[in-house]
């Protein structure tokens, strides 16, 4: 027997003697991973999360190693930083490279949003980032052809018009409005730097036996590969068609998704399996649906919610996963935990990340939901509700009902 276990141990290590790129969406033998989720414009508790993951120094600069760092996508909206997270991140990203390690940004609902007008989440300081000395002469230029459009396409309109409008205009487009839609739509500006940014980046992408995405992948998109995820995805943001926008909007796409995360309509254990199964890999990590302050896993471990709530919009809550030889591992300020491999070992797993962290009472609503499932609403505890939102166990941006479902959602389809 204890040769056997030696043997177990040398090829676990052989298994992890270096880090192997496949090609530009998978990646084998990463010792270390750690993975992180929506920061929605939170400088500071970007940089928190990062340092309590052992990943940056006291000046901000990686000294993560070997570490392959994902972040899960919606870095933008709700906070006012999400430049100096991204400008940060790109950095943080070479000086990785150079240690041997790597940085992966995937793309989530709230960069396509930006690209394609969905401005609804904007916060104020995103506009201000991009203010410049000529912004008042720039905004001036754009409601000059902005009424002269509404003369020619609708005078009623324009007739009627009240006569403090251009006051009530100004508030729908601040200064810096038109520099950040020069900056991520590329109707405005094909060669927009956040736009250039974000069509870098991928929806997906494999590292050794683990699928990173924001959402999720439902039945509908259960055979399609990471390569055409992302395809489908920069076509659809290049070329936003706002009455066939596809992947982009897809409640069941990759973005979106929140089926795997408990939201209905769930996703059914086959369909988790299969999608494993197709892609090769033991678990799915997702971000997109708040858990309030918990690293979750769900399915028994194939799906791991990684969406802590890290910005304040949020609660504030950092968590991040990682991802070893030894196992899978919860972060939080006040240690590391192992992650249950059966829901099981649910309740104890979440009695001790309360212990941890005794202060958010929704854990404690978590945890009453598990022990009695019969006499609480089985939905899940409410996230803390961001900034113009209704506060649902998902707090959907768009979605604020269960959506329809177009077909039956097949247990292992494929989007063409």
């Amino acid at each position: 027997m204890r040769y056997t276990v030696v043997i177990l141990l040398l090829l676990c290590n052989l298994a992890y003697a270096g880090a192997r790129e496949i090609d530009d969406y998978r990646w084998e033998g990463v010792e270390r991973i750690v993975a992180i989720g929506d920061l929605h414009g939170d400088y500071d508790n970007y940089l928190g999360v990062l340092r309590i993951a052992g990943l940056i120094d006291k000046r901000g600069k990686w000294s993560g190693g070997k570490t392959h760092l994902v972040q899960t996508g919606d870095i933008p909206d709700r906070g006012p930083d999400s430049i100096t997270i991204i400008e940060h991140i790109s950095k943080l990203a070479k000086q990785a490279k150079k240690k041997g390690g790597r940085v992966h940004v995937l793309i989530g609902n709230h960069e396509a949003m930006n690209m394609y007008g969905d401005l609804r989440y904007v916060h104020p300081g995103e506009f201000k980032a991009f203010v410049k000395h000529n912004s008042a002469t720039l905004r001036d230029r754009y409601f000059a052809a902005f009424m002269q459009n509404m003369k020619t396409q609708d005078p009623a309109q324009f007739a009627a018009l009240p006569a403090n409008y251009r006051e009530q205009w100004n508030v729908k487009f601040p200064l810096g409005w038109v520099e950040h839609r020069q900056a991520w739509d590329p109707a405005w500006n094909p060669e927009g730097k956040m736009a250039t940014w974000v069509l870098e980046r991928k929806v997906a992408v494999k590292i050794n036996d683990t699928i990173f995405l924001h959402g999720g992948i439902s039945g509908f998109y259960c055979q399609n590969s990471l390569e055409s995820m992302t395809e489908k995805a920069h076509a659809g943001l290049k070329h936003y068609n706002f009455n066939s926008p596809g992947i982009v909007e897809d409640e069941f796409g990759p973005l979106w998704y929140r089926g795997l995360s408990g939201v209905e309509p769930q996703a059914l254990p086959a369909t988790v399996d299969a999608i494993l199964e197709y892609q090769k890999v033991r678990q799915i990590v997702v971000g997109h649906t708040p858990t309030s302050g918990v690293i979750w896993p769900r399915y028994n471990a194939k799906v791991v919610m990684i969406d802590s709530g890290i910005s304040h919009a949020y609660g504030g809550y950092l968590a991040y996963l990682e991802i070893t030889p030894e196992g899978l591992f919860a972060g939080y300020q006040g240690g590391k935990l192992p992650l249950p491999s059966s829901d099981e070992g649910l309740v104890t797993y979440l009695e001790k990340v309360i212990e941890k962290n005794p202060d958010n009472p929704y854990l404690q609503e978590r945890l009453e939901i598990l022990l009695h499932p019969v006499t609480i609403q089985a939905s899940g505890p409410q996230a803390p509700a961001a900034q113009g939102e209704v506060g649902e166990v998902a707090v959907a941006e768009t979605v604020t009902t269960v959506p329809a479902v177009p077909n039956p959602i097949p247990i292992c389809g494929i989007s063409p």
